[in-house]
């Protein structure tokens, strides 16, 4: 049986939905634009996982029955539904399964941050190597994109009420508490309000043109935008 590649990189994604997907952003955008906007989102995420070097990259997704979409949207990615009722068991679940396959070292992102750099991703990995039990990506909303281990955590997960505004801040206090050595990232923002649009937006007209190139194309054929 082949030895997994030592590093496995997730994301968490969902089939995208009209009236269910980045509600947050409706206004300024119709359901139909801010779903179509996640979709950009995800295909740019996606190919920023492919640049990070030597890590086996995977979609856990939702719903359950939405294998072939994703299956398309990310040929050679590894597929894992994701199960659990809340967001902290999913995340434990699909890494606690990656690590159980015989990787060493697992990271977990979202797919919220399409201009995310990938030298951050590369970095995540390199503190797990280099010694990290976790390492973690923080989000200026106080939480984190990324959560990377190199074995199971399931406090930190399962214990932590997500979507606060202090998750960053209870993750490492229970990673304290269970004495794990911790790494952080340098921060970035998670797209997910009109604030964050534009700060998104603001960005794209500074980078260079291979940035976010799915999410830069929609924003480009929505212009001029009202906000």
């Amino acid at each position: 049986m082949p030895v997994p590649c030592a590093n496995a990189l997730l994301v968490v994604a969902k089939r995208p939905e009209p009236g269910r997907t980045k509600t947050r952003l409706t206004p300024p955008l119709t359901p139909r634009q801010a779903s179509d906007l996640y979709e950009c989102f995800l295909r740019d995420t996606i190919g920023l996982m492919r640049s990070v070097p030597a890590a086996q990259p995977a979609v856990a997704y939702l719903p359950a029955s939405e294998a072939a979409y994703f299956g398309a949207l990310a040929p050679g990615f590894g597929l894992v539904p994701q199960e659990g009722e809340s967001l902290g068991e999913r995340l434990d679940n699909a890494t606690a399964a990656f690590l159980a396959r015989g990787h060493r070292r697992v990271a977990i992102m979202n797919s919220d941050g399409p201009t995310l750099p990938a030298a951050y991703l590369a970095q995540a990995f390199a503190e797990l190597e280099d010694g990290a039990d976790v390492v973690l990506g923080p989000s200026d909303d106080g939480g984190y994109y990324l959560i990377g281990m190199t074995r199971p955590c399931p406090r930190l997960l399962r214990e932590v009420r997500m979507s606060t505004p202090h998750v960053l801040r209870d993750t490492l206090a229970l990673a304290g508490a269970e004495g794990l050595r911790v790494a952080l990232l340098p921060a970035w923002y998670d797209v997910d309000d009109l604030e964050s649009l534009r700060r998104l937006r603001e960005e794209l007209a500074r980078a260079p043109d291979g940035v976010a190139a799915h999410t830069r194309a929609f924003l480009a054929r929505g212009g001029p935008w009202p906000w």
